[in-house]
């Protein structure tokens, strides 16, 4: 193993593993086209199909959550086995014709990436209390540009869509391999107890953790169905107007550069949010977000340069926010029990994504992209509002060594 002694090495080396991991996430939304050709299956299936990862997430990690696993078992160990498993699930969307066990091949990946994100988080936390807000930023926007990985390979293998699901499994197999051989545990890293309900339930009882995660269910409600309906708009949007090459390959990679601007973003916001507080960062990137997802859909397709551009700034400031939550939480709840918080956490947060993922394309094609993409401007709102009462409490002096 490689004794990585430094935090920045460690951060490197985290990143990489969850940038490769990440990447069976919407390995299948990127070849929706080829499998509404190639299984039959329509668009709300496809939808289905992206839930189903969602629920399945939230499976892992409450699973993970009430069993005090992420605390108990080496996070390094439980990352690289959740990896590899939910490479090999995704592989199952080649041979599998059925719907429905097209569906639980995606529910069991969502499962195991259950074990995937919350563990990476807490390696990282075990490395970091200075700076745990750039670090956590720098993890998300790794999370981010594997999430939109699949989007890329679709662009350069093109109609070869066994090819993307394949990379995508590689790529986690990777990535798991990296955590667990390659990094070490950090000189923080606080062992585990048993799990306690009742330090749970009155930790969300504080006005700090609940406020914290009331502006994460926010995020969540926008982030995912944005995430996961994205390629479509911009398929839509790019039509039969390109002049640089086929309209599906232009999509595709713009929607890959939508994700990798939001990684960028993601570890600048971490960075910032050090000098002027979590929940400053946080409020900015929600305003930015949800006046975007408000307006951008109503744009007429033929002003294409400037939807591409609202696009990236959405894509931005979308998830800009993101690692704010998780540090937050780092940073007000007890450190013993500091995986399992966040484990929770996330598992609720992502089973409201489930909720406007199916929600977005009901209204889409009742009312319109515009209305569909307003409708996730109620999460910024809400998420906005909470952040800005967070920082007005005395708990907030816990918050970015004191800046809020």
């Amino acid at each position: 193993m490689l004794n990585t002694r430094s935090r920045s090495s460690a951060l490197i080396l985290v990143s990489a593993a969850t940038f490769f991991s990440l990447s069976v996430w919407f390995s299948t939304n990127a070849i929706s086209g080829a499998l509404e050709v190639e299984k039959s299956i329509d668009e709300s299936a496809i939808a289905i199909l992206t839930i189903a990862v969602q629920l399945g997430f939230v499976f892992g990690t409450l699973l993970i959550a009430f069993t005090n696993l992420s605390d108990l078992v080496n996070a390094r160990t439980l990352f690289a086995v959740s990896a590899i498993l939910a490479a090999v699930t995704n592989l199952l969307v080649i041979p599998l014709e059925s719907t429905p066990l097209l569906i639980a091949a995606r529910f069991a990946t969502g499962a195991f990436l259950g074990g995937v994100y919350p563990p990476a988080m807490k390696v990282i936390s075990g490395w970091y209390t200075k700076g745990r807000g750039f670090a956590l930023g720098t993890m998300v926007g790794a999370l981010t540009i594997g999430s939109g990985s699949p989007h890329l390979l679709r662009s350069v293998f093109s109609e070869n869509w066994q090819a993307v699901i394949i990379g995508s499994s590689i790529l986690a197999v990777i990535g798991g391999l990296i955590l667990k051989f390659f990094v070490t545990d950090g000189p923080h890293d606080v062992k585990g107890a048993k799990f306690n309900p009742r330090y749970l339930i009155g930790a969300l009882t504080e006005r700090g953790p609940r406020l914290a995660l009331t502006g994460y269910l926010g995020h969540q409600w926008e982030l995912y169905a944005m995430w996961a309906w994205i390629g479509s708009f911009m398929l839509y949007v790019i039509g039969d107007r390109s002049l640089i090459g086929d309209s599906l390959d232009l999509a595709s990679a713009l929607t890959f550069l939508v994700f990798a601007i939001g990684a960028v973003a993601s570890s600048f916001a971490g960075m910032w949010s050090e000098k002027i507080g979590r929940t400053a960062v946080a409020s900015i990137a929600m305003i930015i977000s949800g006046t975007t997802a408000a307006f951008v859909g109503f744009i007429p397709v033929e002003m294409t340069v400037l939807i591409v551009i609202l696009v990236m700034i959405w894509g931005a400031s979308v998830i800009a926010d993101s690692a704010q939550f998780s540090t937050a939480m780092t940073e007000l709840s007890d450190p013993a029990y500091r995986g399992t918080m966040l484990t929770f956490q996330t598992g609720v947060g992502f089973a409201l994504t489930a909720v406007s993922i199916w929600l977005l394309p009901i209204v889409r094609d009742s009312s319109g992209w515009g209305w569909a993409f307003a409708m996730l401007a109620l999460g910024p709102i809400v998420g906005t509002a909470a952040m800005l009462r967070l920082r007005s409490l005395p708990e907030a002096i816990k918050l970015a060594g004191g800046k809020r």
